[in-house]
């Protein structure tokens, strides 16, 4: 298939989906907003309370009062507890903490979602990390949470500003793979003693056939009670005991590749090394049983922009394009490969290109700057400054010591030296010609149709006209050498959404001539 297809697949199944039908959770994240969330706790010294649950992971019993661009809406005895690792150790009171609107009341929900996540932007001054990393992601195709932001109040006391994260779930998967019965596996938190002795890295390596010894490494999500870990077992055997060639040809078999390597670029570009690449934590893997591969969740963005301390790689800015800590056997069986590595480089070079730069991204971090000013103003319980916050957008900065402090890079500035140092270090003239996009203009009708299309282009210079399904498989291919227009009988079809292309002999450029059609 050709390069950057299945990204624009992505993009347009998200366009139709949301012209026909809204995607759970399209209130708080469908559009950028500061939404107000104001938790009431009936029980003396909820705070305290809070604290000491925080060790087992148990809920506390809170009325909530949601209000977002739609609406206020009122929840009766939702679940809330405090969560997260470094974030949760630093001295003030803005813990991150989730919401469970069912933990209480069964089938309790808030369009259509069951939780929500709240970051406290730990390392973050600029409190925008999370946010960019993710609509990144969003962007160019890479599966992750969406991302906003809310004001959070206790009792009516407003408590900090927070980044709202969507939950990794069967709702996330419903929309975004098509597909919530396989096993969704998330890594651990890797801080206890790990086979062999070591920590417990989800590490994606093989340490045999009994399950037991990746139970410390990974949390199985779904599929609980029958608690089959055979095809993570099966597929980490895969990584580390096929042999090279086995590895370069059948890695695609088992993983969603193209976008896996677009997501392994984005946590090199933006130096998001909490992440598989060093820390080994802050990911989902999903087995997707509709295609039976692997696909890529990102997960934790807050230390995106280089934020992530104690790794001693040194300048952020200059790291290395295929840096990866040891024991990594995905990152290194694909850079040892001259043809993997050669596409992860290609998406690397489409992102610096067209998304990884600051005519792309300055200004949006200019317009979330202006929506969060006054809100990340009025937050008393913040864990840095106004000036800081201010600072960090354009310029490096440096905050006292301990969890919370050191040199946080300055957004803007980061970008532009990552780009800059990308840039000599890869030719992207030669890996990816950006240069070559096909706008070649596709006239097709009728659309919707119901047995036959007929489209009609400019020029003669294609080799194939190809139609795709929304998981982009070849349906049906038809030669058009020579031609300008072709009538197709695509009556064979089952209802749905595909997607036509023209194709021409070795092109590995991004294309935009990819049409959707509609089968009655």
């Amino acid at each position: 298939m050709q390069k950057h297809f299945t990204s624009f697949l992505f993009l347009i199944c998200s366009v139709l989906s949301s012209s026909f039908a809204q995607i759970d959770g399209d209130n708080i994240f469908e559009e950028d907003q500061i939404i107000t969330i104001d938790l009431t706790f009936s029980q003396e010294g909820f705070w305290d309370s809070l604290v000491l649950n925080y060790e087992t992971s148990t809920y506390m019993m809170a009325d909530l009062e949601l209000s977002d661009l739609t609406g206020t809406y009122t929840f009766e005895n939702v679940g809330v507890r405090l969560k997260g690792n470094s974030s949760y150790n630093h001295p003030g009171d803005k813990k991150s903490f989730k919401i469970d609107f069912n933990e209480y009341v069964s089938g309790q929900n808030y369009d259509g979602l069951k939780k929500l996540n709240f970051s406290n932007a730990f390392k973050d001054p600029s409190l925008l990390r999370e946010k960019l990393f993710f609509d990144m992601c969003q962007t160019v195709g890479v599966a992750a949470p969406r991302a906003n932001f809310a004001n959070v109040y206790f009792n009516g006391e407003l408590w900090g500003f927070y980044t709202v994260v969507e939950q990794i779930d069967d709702q996330f998967l419903d929309w975004r793979i098509l597909d919530d019965d396989g096993n969704l596996f998330k890594a651990g938190d890797n801080f206890g003693v790990g086979p062999g002795g070591g920590g417990d890295e989800a590490d994606l390596r093989y340490y045999g056939t009994d399950q037991s010894a990746y139970e410390d490494l990974y949390e199985l999500k779904s599929n609980e009670e029958e608690n089959d870990w055979t095809d993570l077992i099966q597929f980490t055997d895969f990584i580390n005991n096929s042999t090279a060639s086995e590895f370069e040809n059948d890695l695609a078999d088992w993983l969603e590749l193209e976008e896996y390597l677009r997501s392994a670029a984005l946590d090199n570009l933006f130096s998001n090394l909490d992440s598989y690449t060093n820390s080994a934590r802050n990911y989902y893997i999903y087995h997707n049983l509709t295609t039976d591969k692997w696909e890529w969740i990102k997960w934790d963005g807050n230390e995106s922009f280089g934020s992530y301390g104690g790794q001693g790689v040194g300048n952020m800015t200059t790291l290395a394009i295929d840096y990866h800590s040891a024991n990594r056997p995905l990152l290194e069986n694909i850079f040892n490969s001259e043809v993997l590595y050669n596409q992860y480089k290609e998406e690397m070079c489409y992102l610096i290109e067209n998304y990884f730069n600051s005519d792309y991204m300055n200004p949006k971090i200019d317009v979330l700057y202006d929506l969060i000013q006054s809100s990340v103003y009025a937050d008393g319980n913040k864990m840095y400054s106004n000036t800081n916050f201010d600072d960090n957008i354009d310029n490096d900065i440096s905050s006292g010591s301990g969890p919370m402090g050191g040199t946080f890079y300055g957004l803007k500035s980061f970008i532009q030296q990552r780009n800059n140092y990308i840039s000599g270090v890869l030719d992207c003239s030669i890996i990816l010609n950006v240069n070559s996009i096909d706008e070649t203009p596709i006239t097709v009708f009728p659309n919707p149709f119901s047995t036959e299309v007929f489209l009609d282009w400019e020029g003669n210079t294609f080799e194939a006209l190809v139609v795709y399904n929304t998981l982009g498989q070849e349906v049906y291919k038809v030669s058009v050498e020579g031609l300008s227009n072709a009538s197709i009988d695509l009556s064979f079809l089952q209802t749905g959404v595909y997607y036509a292309r023209l194709e021409s002999p070795g092109d590995l450029s991004i294309t935009k001539t990819i049409i959707p059609l509609i089968k009655l």
